[in-house]
């Protein structure tokens, strides 16, 4: 029976990719009768201006006659460095109905603040003012999706109560989108913001109040909206995305063989060789550790970072930093292929925040154990509020 199992199982494979594409064709067929000025390529839609939408099906099930569907609307731009990524939920009578529902729900949510921007239809000024630097952004934001909210009133523009954050987490890019989701079943809540798909745990505080006040004990109340940010001038960022990626590669690579500190300087050196930028080779440098710790240890992390210069610490946010989230990237994807436990210790070992943390818990549990208390504090109880980095060139300017 084993052997017949084995055998079958690419054919079960091939089976349920094949009707996960029927699902797909079921979505862009919806997608492309909505947007009217799309045409079907490749399993895409490809849009005027230089925008594609991918679908990705995800969990499907049937329930009591209805019909679930998860669907991920993938949109990509020469000019977005990061894929604005829309998971929907929806369901109907058919598969058709669900497929429908997915899309009127990015059509109304994601793709009327794209189609604004294109357009530059009501934009709003955002002045955007940090270390140097002074960019000017137009947001666009209309539409707020809202599921069973029964009697709850006219939506509330979400991204209102963040507005006056926002200049805080806007940097370089030519393209920001912020999206928010808000769910509430019971007394479970659910409060996520995300700035180009990353998520900002410091802005969640301002919707805590607006979700408190809903009344959801015998229903379950949702509210997603997005918000486009465009710089009005063209990129004059120096550096691409691949140098950081190609950098940090390097990096993951080296890091692991780095005993002393002599081995440290032959690494900076050629870095800095194949970069040809000192102060972007030492972001590299410097965050590869410190995010190789956040993602394996556990441990919460605010979304701030802290350039210090002498005796000051400047303090702005990840997202301004253009290199840190394309160091990010290549670290989730140095993860993805499951290198081995020591390999990745050896790099977590020259974090700085990993050191601290050491020191941290090491004082806790021997002030318990002395208390005579069996608490023991692990990485994952504690918060960490950033990263503090230090590039020593005064004409360093970040992007």
């Amino acid at each position: 029976m084993a052997l017949f199992k084995k055998k079958n199982q690419p054919e079960e494979k091939a089976a349920a990719v094949e009707k996960e594409m029927d699902y797909k064709e079921l979505v862009l067929s919806a997608l492309d009768k909505k947007m009217e000025k799309g045409n079907l390529y490749d399993g895409c839609l490809i849009m005027p201006r230089g925008f594609t939408i991918d679908i990705r099906v995800g969990r499907i099930e049937e329930k009591d006659d209805v019909k679930l569907m998860q669907v991920l609307f993938v949109v990509s731009h020469d000019e977005f460095d990061e894929p604005l990524i829309d998971p929907v939920d929806a369901q109907g009578k058919t598969f058709e109905e669900a497929a429908k529902m997915a899309v009127d729900i990015f059509y109304g949510g994601v793709w009327h603040p794209l189609d604004q921007a294109l357009m530059k239809k009501a934009p709003t000024r955002v002045p955007v003012t940090y270390l140097k630097q002074h960019y000017e952004f137009e947001m666009f934001a209309q539409s707020i999706v809202r599921i069973g909210a029964g009697e709850k009133g006219q939506p509330i523009m979400l991204i209102g109560f963040i507005l006056n954050e926002m200049p805080k987490y806007l940097g370089s890019k030519k393209y920001y989108w912020v999206r928010i989701y808000l769910a509430k079943h019971k007394d479970r809540e659910i409060i996520e913001v995300r700035i180009n798909g990353s998520v900002c745990s410091e802005l969640s505080k301002f919707f805590t109040e607006y979700v408190r006040s809903w009344d959801a004990e015998n229903t379950f109340i949702c509210e997603k909206q997005y918000a486009i940010f465009v710089q009005r001038d063209d990129d004059k960022c120096p550096f691409t995305k691949e140098t950081v990626v190609n950098g940090a590669n390097f990096v993951l690579d080296k890091l692991v063989d780095v005993k002393n500190q002599d081995d440290y300087q032959a690494m900076t050196t050629e870095l800095e060789e194949m970069i040809g930028d000192k102060n972007l080779a030492a972001e590299i440098r410097i965050f590869v550790p410190e995010i190789m710790a956040k993602m394996t240890l556990g441990y919460r992390e605010g979304d701030s970072l802290f350039l210090i210069e002498g005796d000051n610490k400047i303090e702005f946010k990840k997202t301004q930093l253009r290199s840190y989230f394309y160091v990010q990237q290549a670290v989730i994807e140095f993860l993805s292929k499951r290198p081995e436990q020591e390999v990745v210790q050896e790099i977590v070992s020259k974090s700085v925040a990993f050191r601290e943390l050491r020191k941290i818990i090491i004082s806790a549990n021997e002030k318990a154990q002395a208390e005579g208390s069996d608490t023991k504090y692990t990485p994952q109880d504690m918060y960490v509020p950033g990263t503090a980095y230090k590039v020593g060139d005064e004409e360093y300017m970040p992007w």
